[in-house]
């Protein structure tokens, strides 16, 4: 599904603070892998990320998706394979717009915007049997301004916008960090669902090991650029906690 073959990212070449950000990386992803990163501040794993998202070019090396050659191709071009959450909940949405007009622009993500998708009963009916899933009691607030919800709420929504339109991957970027701890777990689990679902192919990357040993079928640690421990499968699910932490030293 994804492959990068001998990437390389510097930044800020020849000048005095240059950084390596990813050296070298070959890495296959499996078509419905739910691969979690982790790695200490400066690692890489969120230009991994990045690179894979669009949203940075490598300076060498191939990227590509589904057997697409996608190396240059910038963030929107490949938002047809893609659907990304972010570590900010209000990056997900569009707060001045209600729930309905987020879930509407999210249906419409990948599609020509000269066919429309209208805001009729039917479509109506969807968003809210799909919000009803998250326990949440919004599925009867779909007129309201996204902007007047919590954060994890924000997220929550954010995740089933993901898979409105066509999705084959999702990006998680920390999606967790800036949420309380009882929201941060909902959103995981939120998350973990529709992965198994609709049979996604998932990144996650994380600063919580908690979160990494608890999901994911595969683990990578990253650190200085490169891919230092690669792990799944069953060596994934017996990992222990005390030795994910051995990893940091």
């Amino acid at each position: 599904m994804i492959h990068l073959n001998n990437i390389h990212k510097t930044f800020s070449t020849g000048k005095p603070n240059e950084v390596i950000a990813i050296n070298n990386v070959n890495l296959e992803i499996k078509a419905g892998e739910f691969v979690v990163i982790v790695g200490s501040n400066g690692s890489g794993k969120t230009t991994l990320l990045n690179l894979v998202a669009g949203n940075i070019l490598p300076d060498a090396g191939t990227i590509t998706i589904d057997s697409n050659p996608v190396t240059r191709l910038p963030e929107h071009k490949r938002s047809k394979w893609i659907a990304r959450i972010f570590q900010n909940p209000l990056l997900g949405t569009a707060g001045d717009l209600s729930i309905i007009d987020n879930f509407r622009l999210a249906a419409l993500r990948t599609q020509n915007k000269g066919l429309t998708i209208g805001k009729n009963d039917q479509f109506k009916a969807v968003v809210r049997n799909k919000i009803t899933t998250l326990g949440m009691g919004l599925e009867d607030k779909i007129e309201q301004p996204i902007g007047t919800l919590s954060g994890g709420q924000r997220q929550a929504l954010t995740l089933l916008m993901s898979v409105m339109d066509t999705c084959k991957i999702l990006l998680l970027d920390e999606p967790t960090a800036a949420l309380d701890p009882r929201s941060a777990e909902n959103v995981l689990r939120i998350a973990n669902n529709l992965i198994k679902e609709y049979n996604l192919t998932a990144i996650l990357v994380t600063h919580n090991l908690k979160d990494a040993g608890n999901y994911g079928s595969r683990i990578i640690q990253m650190g200085e650029g490169a891919v230092l421990k690669d792990v799944a499968g069953a060596e994934k699910q017996n990992l222990k906690q005390n030795e994910l932490y051995d990893w940091f030293g």
